[in-house]
């Protein structure tokens, strides 16, 4: 797929005020500073479309990007350690379930997932909510450049090792950098293929 353009169309708080529901939806959602932003912004060649930011939680609405005129990016907020009060976490956390649970034109979630780090409970915890609630998601693991291929490796490989507990099908997964453009021909390919299969 070739991006031709991608605009930002508007934030809300609310799914049920979100543009209307005639183009389908890829959702892009991971813990606070798992570089979210900066891969959506290497996936769209445009270094600031979504807002980066080295404090995590930046994200705190959804926000919605109009990508060639034919589909939304969207843009949702972190989950883990982003410092705010826990109504407030509750609020998000309502926000995001209620989205993902109740959108009709969203096609599938991107969970993105830090290379660097070992299983992580709240990555677990999050991916077998989406399996119980029939949503339909992809892996992807980021910051590869910021280790060694025979690393991110063992990190992916341990992560899968830990799904397996409690799937008996290991969910589609890539590996990325937003730094090199590591997986980024195979994100846009399968999005393409996704969109085709489209139908209110």
């Amino acid at each position: 797929m070739k991006i031709t353009s991608a605009e930002f169309i508007t934030s809300n708080t609310d799914y049920k005020k979100c543009p209307l529901p005639v183009f389908p939806e890829l959702a892009f959602i991971g813990r606070s500073n798992v570089g979210k932003s900066s891969l959506i912004n290497m996936l769209v060649n445009k270094k600031k479309l979504a807002k980066t930011s080295n404090n995590p939680g930046k994200t705190q609405t959804i926000n919605h990007f109009k990508i060639n005129d034919k589909w939304y990016l969207v843009d949702l907020p972190g989950y883990g350690f982003a410092k705010i009060s826990q109504a407030k976490r509750i609020e998000w956390q309502q926000m995001i379930y209620d989205y993902l649970k109740f959108r009709k034109n969203l096609v599938s979630v991107f969970v993105l997932i830090d290379s660097r780090l070992e299983p992580q409970k709240n990555d677990l915890d999050f991916i077998n909510q989406l399996g119980e609630d029939n949503i339909p998601f992809i892996l992807v693991f980021t910051k590869a450049d910021k280790q060694t291929k025979n690393k991110t490796q063992k990190n992916v490989s341990a992560f899968c090792k830990e799904l397996s507990e409690t799937w008996e099908t290991l969910p589609l997964y890539f590996i990325s950098s937003a730094e090199t453009g590591d997986g980024r021909e195979e994100v846009l390919n399968y999005i393409e293929a996704t969109i085709k299969e489209f139908k209110l």
